[in-house]
């Protein structure tokens, strides 16, 4: 496997898609960078020299923020919305869907498995919870 920018990238495919296993590299920015770098992108991985392997890495380094850096200024630009307070700050902090979406019967992914609520009909398991809640208050 070749290495570009710390992360390993598949020798078996070609190269406009594996440059998509780096963080903040997709499909259109791959196809970008090997034009620049005039690299085919029909060659596979293990086809690529040692030149080519370090001018496209250069080129990216040069051009484009990835992994850890992109990682990290995401991090910061959503830290921030959480503590100015706004809309999209507390839906980050409340784990729901930050862009418009309906969470009435959809956003299982943001919110988790459903968390059934149901009624104990049972007179002493009522008690026997009502007791954990007070203590649990206490």
């Amino acid at each position: 496997m070749a290495r570009i920018l710390g992360v390993e990238i598949p020798n078996e495919k070609k190269v406009a898609v594996a440059l998509t296993h780096i963080y903040g590299i997709g499909p259109a920015t791959a196809y970008r960078v090997l034009s620049a770098t005039r690299v085919s992108p029909d060659r596979r991985v293990k086809e690529l020299t040692e030149d080519d392997l370090g001018k496209i890495a250069s080129y990216i380094q040069q051009h484009y923020r990835t992994e850890g850096d992109l990682r990290q200024e995401i991090g910061q630009n959503i830290k921030r919305l959480v503590e100015i307070g706004c809309y999209r700050g507390l839906r980050h902090k409340r784990s729901l869907p930050v862009r418009g979406q309906r969470t009435r019967s959809n956003a299982r992914t943001r919110k988790g498995p459903r968390k059934t609520v149901g009624v104990v009909r049972d007179k002493a398991a009522r008690k026997a919870i009502r007791a954990q809640t007070t203590e649990t208050k206490e």
